[in-house]
């Protein structure tokens, strides 16, 4: 991290005019492009499902679809370090696997669209489709975070968030309430299934899926790398194909291994007293089980020569031994820390939100115009007011700020609580909620960017990114437990008080990047 960014760099006016910057523009469409997916896996197609008369079990399988962007680190280093045949010569790396990416996320709305359920065989077709769109979905993140943090400086990248995070939201309300109000238009009802109004529906949000396509034509390389691509066109594939059979071990392991998970969580419940719990640690090692057999495959593949040595471990080994020497090993940790507890309090809270709303009364419509509308309008303006921060006060100060503010707007849900169905007391608390998140996320985004070593940068951030979120999201499974026991009160308290040595972690982290960025001055003006 430079020590630059840590501080206030730039004027207002600056800070302003950056919202004009062609390279905002185009992390807003790129946004819209990451964000169209994920509805038409999750709330759009179940509904699809539901109307076409799916038993509920089938339908929910379809939300495994999404695991890709859950283990997308798995094959981030190919993004790396992999170059696509033609693609790659003519348009570089970042911009190859961008297309590559779109090309699949369109290629699958369209196999989904022309497949109607009620029809076994395409059924078959339309998972098939929904996989496919999940781990081009995947790749594209994976492809564009690499790509926002190569083109711009640090301080740059919470605005460049914020674009992100407003097209992301749009596309999601595109793909979600527009695809509704699509297939309605076209006369699909519960009651009177129309397959041809999903399948219009889903051609059209193929077509959206062209915004991605346009973006990526009109942005530029961020860096050329040419000389990086050295080996054999038969060693590139060696990876690929060593990639493939890992994959396919992990998944074959966890997937088999559920009956006797399901019973060793059986058995360990009756022990431990505590279900959660127990499902948690069995999980964990199911968990550690496939990964352990899909590292085998990857050492058999070395040993078998399918795969080069040295090319593995670029790929996947250098990427976090450069972390560690960029920062040394206290301050890695230490930041480590940081990434995997920050978000830990809003996380907590957002599980239950939506419960604690119901509770106090407030309707489905309440709910819905208050947090998906209005709620969504204020995590877009606190997303930009975050980028501006950033610019005109460093991504440290803006950091410790809004984990502050984050402990505040968590203790005034306990304002709410007490003034019951009070719809104004509502928007006032979700206002400042998502204000609060939008710039936490930009200033967030904009820290982990700056972590990052562009040699490695598809993996680092693919790593930090599915760190952030694992310790909040485990945590955030006893929401429930939490409330039953202490009442929401109590709930939200926990949830401020656990963000407290937050603040403590972004100071020490500050100075511990300041005199980590001191020590490498001094070697390098001894030198």
């Amino acid at each position: 991290m430079d020590i630059k960014s840590l501080q206030a760099q730039h004027s207002w006016g600056e800070s302003l005019k950056a919202l004009f910057q062609r390279h905002v523009f185009f992390m807003l469409l790129l946004g819209f492009s990451a964000g169209l997916p994920l509805m038409l896996i999750f709330s759009s197609l179940s509904l699809w499902l539901g109307e076409a008369g799916i038993n509920k079990s089938t339908v929910t399988y379809f939300s495994w679809a999404a695991l890709g962007y859950s283990f997308k680190f798995v094959w981030a280093p190919l993004v790396d370090c992999l170059p696509l045949p033609v693609l790659t010569r003519v348009l570089g790396l970042r911009r190859s696997w961008l297309l590559f990416a779109q090309a699949g996320i369109i290629s699958a709305i369209c196999i989904m669209a022309s497949s109607n359920p009620i029809i076994e065989t395409d059924l078959t077709w339309m998972a098939l489709g929904a996989v496919l769109l999940g781990f081009s979905a995947a790749t594209q993140d994976i492809s564009i975070d690499a790509y926002r943090i190569e083109v711009a400086s640090a301080d740059m990248q919470g605005l460049l968030s914020a674009a992100y995070i407003a097209g992301y939201r749009v596309a999601m309300i595109v793909a979600g309430a527009g695809a509704l109000y699509s297939a309605s238009y076209f006369g699909s009802t519960t009651e009177q299934y129309i397959y041809e109004a999903w399948q219009y529906t889903y051609y059209g949000m193929a077509m959206f899926g062209l915004v991605g396509v346009v973006a990526t034509f009109l942005i530029s390389e961020p860096i050329k790398r040419e000389s990086q691509f050295s080996h054999s066109a038969n060693e590139y594939l060696g990876l690929l194909l060593a990639f493939v059979v890992c994959v396919l071990g992990f998944v074959v392991c966890f997937y088999f291994s559920r009956d006797v998970s399901d019973q060793l969580k059986a058995l360990l419940s009756e022990a431990l007293s505590n279900k959660a719990l127990s499902g948690f640690v069995i999980e964990l090692l199911r968990l550690a089980f496939a990964l352990s057999v899909a590292v085998a495959l990857g050492k058999l593949c070395i040993l078998t020569g399918v795969a080069n040595r040295q090319m593995l471990a670029h790929s996947y080994v250098s990427p976090v031994k450069q972390f560690f020497d960029d920062y040394g090993v206290k301050t890695a940790w230490l930041l480590l820390a940081l990434i995997g507890l920050y978000r830990i309090s809003d996380i907590v809270l957002g599980v239950m939100s939506n419960l604690f709303y119901q509770d106090l009364g407030f309707t489905k419509v309440d709910i819905a115009n208050a947090v998906k509308f209005f709620g969504l309008a204020m995590t877009i303006v606190g997303g930009f007011l975050g980028g501006i921060w950033v610019m005109r006060h460093g991504v440290m100060r803006v950091l410790f700020i809004s984990a502050l503010l984050v402990v505040i707007t968590n203790m005034m849900f306990i304002a709410l609580y007490f003034a019951g169905k009070n719809v104004f007391v509502l928007y006032a608390v979700v206002s400042a909620d998502n204000l609060v998140a939008g710039i936490a996320t930009a200033a967030f985004v904009a820290f982990l960017s700056s972590l990052v070593n562009v040699q490695f940068t598809a993996m680092q951030y693919a790593i930090f990114s599915s760190l952030m979120t694992l310790i909040p999201k485990v945590l955030a499974g006893y929401s429930g437990s939490i409330v039953e026991s202490i009442g929401y009160p109590g709930f939200f308290i926990f949830t401020g008080l656990v963000g407290l040595p937050i603040l403590f972690l972004v100071v020490v982290a500050q100075r511990s990047l300041v005199v980590h960025e001191k020590s490498i001055n001094r070697e390098n003006t001894a030198c």
